[in-house]
């Protein structure tokens, strides 16, 4: 049976709206501080929980509220839930990012960065990528190297720039080598060249190069990948998106674009957004707008790097919201550099939990988040739409409490506008992609 367990006296009577206390037939409205929503927000729950409701209530608000959001979803079924509810007069701030929209590539290029600093970042995230869907098995140290040094090469080129699928060329052609190299302002980039790549013997070449070209083969065989990470120049300005509030989709379904693709791209729409926030640096403090990012099944597109955004998002105004089936999810990623575990990472930065329905084997982990007034057995026992939440109030976690959340194809605080939301993606795929035989040319005419 459903437990149930009163909300502490201090929550919140105005912000976002979350749910409903209902205890001892009491019934009582939860709400969230726009400032705990920086402490970030972790959600857990098994398929058809009703885990995507609570997502649904909270980015129907901020559409209606004006607030910047990033929605990565590699099911695609959320952002087409949502897309209706988004205000006819935020039309100019919808940017649909749908890879399976052939017709229309939109850019989407990893190495794109203003300073030393941030190319060492974006390099840096890059590598981690590769590693996090090939594994270090295949991606050892060695070939790190190589791919490092050759994303901090194509990014000194300040003319042309460069992308991801230009690094078999850079490895293969010697003479566009020459070439990508005279514009090298990086000494330790230079010297990766003159020195240790000068020194390697033929026969080491010979190895790697096809080695390199096989597992990056893929980024520009497959046309519909290649056609947008190819662009050297992204379709949108993180950074502008970030200040300007926009809503950006990223539809990233796998049954349409494929599993690694789709990781790929959500991988570096997250690692865009982060380079974006730190940029804020520059930036007064009331100058960085508020910006909320949602990224469903999270432990496929997130780096290392998570764990310092969590850390620092707050000064940046970022607020993440991370939603996920089983936390053996997190585990199974400590082959990445570095090998921070996620699920520390997540657990010792996040400051509201809400759990659904888990499975037994993650009773044991959530109960102690939840103790002492939910036990293990209470939380694999949930009904769906129902669950356990601490909630963030001015800074500090609450009590553990119970919460109901509204039914989203029953809740009709906003209207619904089918025929916005058709209109929304079509603007956007006019204003944003461009035309497929001409970034063919483009890309053929760059690495042919």
């Amino acid at each position: 049976k459903f437990k149930t367990s009163p909300a502490p006296k201090d929550v919140p009577e105005d912000g976002l709206y979350l749910g409903t206390n209902t205890f001892r037939g009491d019934k009582k409205k939860v709400f969230m501080n726009n400032e705990d929503r920086f402490r970030h927000f972790y959600i857990i729950g098994q398929t058809g929980t009703g885990k995507s409701s609570i997502i649904q209530l909270m980015a129907r608000q901020d559409f209606h509220d004006d607030k910047g959001v990033c929605i990565v979803d590699p099911h695609g079924s959320l952002i087409e839930d949502l897309l209706p509810y988004i205000p006819r007069e935020r039309a100019d701030d919808v940017i649909y990012f749908n890879p399976a929209d052939t017709e229309r590539p939109m850019g989407l290029n990893i190495l794109e960065a203003d300073t030393p600093e941030e190319k060492d970042l974006v390099a840096l995230d890059a590598m981690n990528m590769m590693v996090k869907m090939f594994g270090e098995e295949i991606f050892g140290p060695r070939i790190q190297d190589y791919f490092r040094n050759g994303c901090l090469t194509l990014m000194d080129d300040d003319e042309e720039g460069g992308a991801i699928t230009d690094l078999v060329k850079l490895f293969t052609d010697e003479e566009w080598q020459r070439y990508k190299v005279s514009k090298v302002k990086n000494p330790i980039v230079k010297s990766f060249w003159e020195k240790q790549m000068a020194q390697t013997g033929q026969r080491e070449k010979q190895e790697m190069i096809p080695y390199f070209a096989a597992k990056f083969g893929q980024f520009y065989t497959n046309t519909l990948i290649r056609n947008i990470v190819g662009q050297t120049r992204s379709a949108f300005d993180v950074s502008k998106c970030m200040q300007e509030g926009k809503i950006l989709l990223m539809n990233l379904s796998k049954g349409l674009v494929g599993d690694i693709n789709a990781q790929l791209l959500g991988m570096i729409a997250v690692s865009k957004i982060q380079v974006a926030a730190m940029r804020r640096q520059r930036l007064g403090k009331d100058e960085r707008k508020d910006f909320f990012l949602y990224i469903d099944e999270f432990q496929n597109f997130v780096t290392p790097s998570i764990e310092s955004i969590l850390s620092e998002a707050r000064k940046y105004r970022l607020g993440l919201i991370l939603a996920h089936q089983y936390i053996d999810q997190l585990e199974k990623d400590s082959k990445l550099s570095g090998s921070v575990s996620l699920k520390g990472a997540v657990f010792g930065n996040v400051g509201t939990m809400m759990f659904y329905k888990i499975g037994p084997q993650d009773a044991e982990h959530c109960a102690k988040e939840m103790a002492p007034v939910f036990s293990e057995q209470d939380l694999v026992n949930m009904d769906a739409f129902k669950g356990a939440m601490k909630l963030s109030i001015n800074g500090q976690p609450s009590r553990p409490f119970s919460i109901e959340v509204p039914k989203p194809w029953l809740d009709t605080t906003y209207p619904k506008d089918d025929q916005a939301a058709e209109a929304f993606k079509q603007l956007s795929r006019l204003t944003y992609g461009r035309q497929k035989d001409f970034v063919d040319r483009e890309i053929l005419r760059r690495i042919g």
